[in-house]
């Protein structure tokens, strides 16, 4: 068996039974024990009583975090004409139609959000193979199939996060920094776990929230109390 490192014993130790604590304390854990040589992003995860075989299962959304994630997002953006000039005022880091099409195609992804006006959704359903698994394709349900391309560059730049359940009805998303101030995290972790309150599919039975955990990207993970947690959402 391998030997843990100070710096991992040390952070096991700290989390050492401490399940199901409330938001603020799984916060502070997470944050004080975040001792990588980099900024460390706050992570959450969320088991849900979901089965994604089903289509009226699905969760899937979007939120803006108040405090941002920390993370400069790459945006492309598939438009033309007035659109696409529009987009690179906003910032938008890509802008293209055909040819960014071909970009793609060729295997090359320099981007971490995809928006399109609609009528280049013809050329952006090519490429449904490649996005899709990514979670990149341009949904009309999260906003970025859209006229209103420079809202949506401004707001994928300025912290917005999509989520989408995956296999065994999980959702992940980092929500933050290990350098943001607690107040900050807790803030962005309540508008996280409310966001997806709200998403409940129709076809969700039983529990849904059934485990909430927060971790840093090279830190142990904490389990926030389900009744903590839900209370903040529906608040």
């Amino acid at each position: 068996m391998a030997k843990l490192g100070k710096r991992t014993r040390a952070a096991r130790e700290a989390f050492e039974g401490k399940m199901n604590v409330t938001v603020e304390e799984a916060v502070a854990l997470v944050k004080n024990n975040a001792k990588a040589k980099f900024d460390e992003t706050v992570e959450i995860a969320l088991n849900l009583g979901v089965d994604t075989r089903h289509a009226d299962q699905m969760v899937r959304g979007v939120v803006g975090l108040p405090n941002g994630t920390g993370k400069d997002v790459r945006v492309a953006v598939f438009a033309r004409g007035p659109k696409a000039e529009e987009a690179e005022k906003a910032g938008a880091d890509i802008v293209g139609a055909e040819d960014l099409m071909e970009t793609v195609q060729s295997g090359k992804i320099d981007f971490d959000r995809c928006i399109a006006t609609p009528d280049m959704m013809p050329i952006v359903g090519r490429l449904g193979k490649i996005l899709g698994p990514r979670n990149l394709m341009p949904n009309p349900k999260v906003g970025t199939v859209t006229m209103d391309v420079a809202d949506a560059v401004k707001a994928a730049k300025g912290g917005e996060v999509q989520f989408k359940a995956v296999k065994g009805g999980i959702v992940h998303a980092g929500i933050g920094k290990a350098s943001f101030d607690e107040a900050k995290l807790v803030e962005n972790v309540r508008a996280f776990v409310t966001a997806v309150n709200r998403a409940k599919p129709a076809g969700a039975k039983g529990t849904y929230m059934k485990k909430i955990s927060l971790t840093s990207t090279m830190g142990p993970g904490v389990s926030i109390d389900v009744g903590d947690a839900a209370s903040l959402a529906d608040a």
